[in-house]
């Protein structure tokens, strides 16, 4: 069942992302196993590069808090699907994200996507692979 909470407050973030090229809004919140929430919002720069997508955003504020246990989280965009993280997004989530944690994909028209870790990124690139 989808959280609404981090739905909604995936949703409310949204509003505060700086994209003045691409005009994509999107905004992630985080839930850590204590139950603290981080939000995050794509952040652009004329240098395309060098942007921030919403969950990475969401995720390295967690990290620079001390926090990297999580539990679940949701992504929110105006798409007509549910909206999938893209490539990079993917592989830092792997990174920090258990296997079978929950990520939530939704849509402003209410459209969920719940899929796990393992499911967005199969066969991903991993720590242990630099051993």
């Amino acid at each position: 069942m989808p959280n609404k909470q981090l739905i909604e407050e995936a949703k409310a973030i949204k509003d505060a992302a700086y994209v003045p090229y691409s005009k994509f809004p999107v905004g992630a919140a985080l839930r850590t196993k204590s139950g603290r929430i981080f939000t995050g919002c794509n952040i652009e720069n004329a240098a395309y590069p060098v942007s921030c997508c919403a969950e990475r955003v969401a995720i390295f504020k967690a990290i620079s808090e001390g926090f990297t246990d999580f539990d679940e989280m949701a992504v929110a965009a105006d798409t007509d699907r549910p909206v999938p993280p893209c490539g990079s997004c993917r592989q830092v989530m792997s990174e920090f994200f258990q296997k079978d944690m929950p990520i939530t994909l939704t849509n402003l028209n209410g459209k969920t996507k719940i899929v796990t870790m393992q499911e967005l990124l199969p066969f991903s690139f991993e720590p242990e692979d630099l051993k």
